[in-house]
């Protein structure tokens, strides 16, 4: 008998002790009492807790955790009333705090949340709030840290995740976006039109300058040209020139010259009659050279009175033709009159 009440003894002593033995999982924490009064806070491993007089009052999660809390009404510094949702990631990082700190830890991150969201963006402007969400995160973020460190809290990031203003709101920002793409497209087109305009302008600014340039290059190329030539022709000049000073031609030689060149006008085709001024004198010299070589028979000069020259009234001259032309028509009448003369005598 007295064998089996120890036996008894030593199975509800093993069962004690068995169901004292607690085993913290990782990124969690137990808070423990003593006799009602905080003693230690167990993290992960094994503990062993005194029975009857050890009690474990919380079992908390070191995990950062997110807490989406319902879309809460605020009114902008517009009077406009939206509803923002917001989200908040936060951890425990003090386990006691956050035990002792707070009866209820989680509503109160959520009714301080929604008191700092309206605090916020009362003061702004519902253009300035959806455009400003960033700001917003990082203010609402900052006031609930700061609040939330007495708790054992520690907040590492707010989002705004939804702004939804009224519908009659969202009509009116309808139609102001569309106003300001329309806006936009005709600034895009009028700028495209001017760009292209001045492109054009440009391309015909440049044509033209090449083209002037194209025909400058040209003139200089022609006038160099032209240039070249006419040096060409006076260094032949020059040339003949040259070589007939070379060739020591005599006065003879140039008279031989002349008398072609008279032969050469006096063909009959001439449209032009060239009355040299010394014609006289190479008439002269012609007789004498012919009379010299034997050819034909000499021509006396005439030393009696001057004969008077009778020509015949040129059909050509009116009573309105100039004196140059009159004066034209007598010369060519005495040379006619003088050649009729000097055949006569050698017939």
């Amino acid at each position: 008998m007295m064998k089996i009440v120890l036996l008894v003894i030593l199975l509800l002593l093993i069962i004690l002790i068995f169901r004292n033995i607690r085993i913290v999982p990782q990124e969690h924490a137990y808070v423990i009492e003593r006799l009602g009064k905080f003693k230690s806070v167990w993290y992960a491993g094994l503990h062993v807790k005194i029975p009857f007089i050890d009690n474990i009052v919380n079992k908390i999660s070191l995990k950062e955790q997110v807490f989406d809390f319902p879309p809460q009404p605020v009114i902008t510094k517009d009077n406009v009333s939206v509803k923002v949702d917001s989200v908040v990631f936060s951890k425990v990082f003090d386990p006691q705090k956050y035990t002792y700190g707070v009866e209820n830890p989680i509503a109160g991150l959520q009714n301080l949340s929604a008191t700092t969201l309206r605090s916020i963006i009362g003061g702004m402007e519902l253009d300035t709030t959806l455009s400003s969400r960033e700001a917003i995160n990082t203010q609402m973020e900052a006031i609930l840290d700061e609040a939330t460190d007495p708790w054992g809290i520690k907040v590492n990031r707010v989002e705004l995740k939804n702004i939804d203003p009224p519908s009659e709101i969202e009509e009116v920002m309808t139609k102001q976006m569309r106003a300001e793409r329309e806006r936009r497209q005709t600034v895009l087109e009028a700028q495209a039109h001017q760009e292209s305009v001045v492109s054009r302008a440009e391309g015909d600014k440049k044509a033209k300058v090449l083209a002037a340039e194209a025909e400058k290059e040209a003139k200089i190329a022609l006038a160099q040209g032209e240039a070249e030539s006419i040096r060409l022709v006076y260094e032949a000049q020059a040339e003949g020139l040259e070589k007939l000073r070379e060739a020591h031609i005599d006065q003879s030689v140039l008279k031989l010259k002349g008398l072609e060149a008279l032969r050469d006008v006096a063909d009959g085709r001439a449209t032009k009659i060239y009355m040299p001024t010394e014609i006289a004198g190479i008439v002269s010299t012609l007789g004498v050279a012919a009379e010299s070589l034997g050819i034909g028979d000499s021509i006396k000069a005439d030393s009696g009175d001057d004969i008077r020259i009778h020509t015949e009234v040129d059909p050509c001259i009116k009573e309105d033709t100039s004196k140059e032309g009159k004066e034209a028509a007598k010369q060519a009448a005495e040379v006619a009159h003088d050649l009729e003369s000097r055949r006569k005598d050698i017939i």
